[in-house]
């Protein structure tokens, strides 16, 4: 477990413990990815994951979401794809994979508007995780001409849903890349409340260009976000890890000058970190990492519990 002096607690970081591939790309070299994965402990201690698969731009993007499953964390059968041409769109992003409070499940899926630079998410239910009929969708955060949503963090914890979603404007194409991160609530996980914006970029330094969170973990109320950082339009897709703490008003504030975990590869690029809590009080990080021919694998940590 790294501590870090300005986090209210200590937080597994990737690098911690050896990585596992759990899921290799689809292909090789950039823009081959699997990755964006969003983790969930079933009801007898397995892992589903739901991660994005895609090919490079003009070959299908994010051409669809898998839903695996795992006994042992590392090792995952692949049980159900999520087609984009079933969701009408250019591109599938990080799903958000959730157990309802009644035992069912709940997808939320990032959905690429054609021809736009608009995002929607979608969410469908369903009573076991292969099941999710895209016929069933229904849109929660459209976005309208000038904002974008997408790449949901979603949180269902006695009853209260929250979620954590990136932020585009879209209104000036220069600057559409540019990532900033919202709180929203709900009663029902249906229909959202966009609260207020909790962590956007530094005026400057490796995060100045976007602040994605990935996950938010919590203890005795304190809470910490991992979240996805980069600096210039250049690094779209090559974003950093950076962890950030809450401020005791629903915002978060960077605790480190730079990233706190990078891949050794291309430009650096470790995100979309997902962390499940595990019944021996460790902790299982997945994220997708660049490779040294440029495409992006999902890797997987073991964190133990810390003494």
């Amino acid at each position: 477990m790294a501590s870090l002096d300005r986090l209210p607690f200590p937080v597994p970081v990737p690098g911690g413990q050896p990585a596992e591939v759990a899921i290799a790309a689809p292909g090789s070299g950039p823009g081959h990815w699997a990755g964006a994965p969003s983790a969930a402990v079933g009801p007898d201690g397995e892992i589903w994951l739901a991660y994005r698969l895609r090919r490079p731009v003009g070959d299908g993007r994010g051409y669809g979401v898998m839903i695996a499953r795992s006994d042992d964390g590392v090792h995952f059968t692949p049980e159900a794809l999520l087609d984009r041409a079933d969701f009408e769109c250019d591109s599938l992003e990080r799903p958000a994979l959730v157990r309802r409070p009644d035992g069912g499940w709940r997808i939320f899926m990032s959905a690429a508007t054609p021809d736009t630079l608009h995002w929607r998410v979608d969410v469908i239910d369903a009573d076991d995780p292969t099941e999710f009929d895209p016929a069933d969708r229904v849109t929660v955060l459209p976005g309208d001409a000038d904002r974008a949503y997408k790449d949901t963090v979603v949180q269902c914890t006695d009853g209260v849903w929250e979620m954590w979603v990136c932020e585009h404007v879209i209104t000036d194409p220069t600057m559409a890349d540019a990532m900033s991160t919202w709180y929203a609530t709900s009663v029902d996980g249906l229909v959202w409340t966009l609260d207020h914006q909790c962590l956007v970029p530094r005026s400057e330094g490796w995060d100045s260009r976007g602040a994605r969170i990935a996950d938010v973990v919590g203890v005795n109320g304190a809470r910490v976000a991992y979240y996805d950082g980069r600096a210039t339009f250049e690094e779209n897709w090559e974003e950093r890890t950076g962890l950030a703490a809450a401020n005791g008003d629903g915002t978060f504030h960077p605790v480190t000058d730079e990233p706190a975990a990078t891949s050794p590869y291309g430009l650096g690029g470790l995100r979309y970190l997902s962390i499940v809590e595990l019944p021996d009080g460790g902790h299982r990080l997945y994220y997708e990492a660049t490779r040294a021919d440029g495409a992006h694998d999902l890797l997987t940590e073991y964190a133990p519990r810390p003494d």
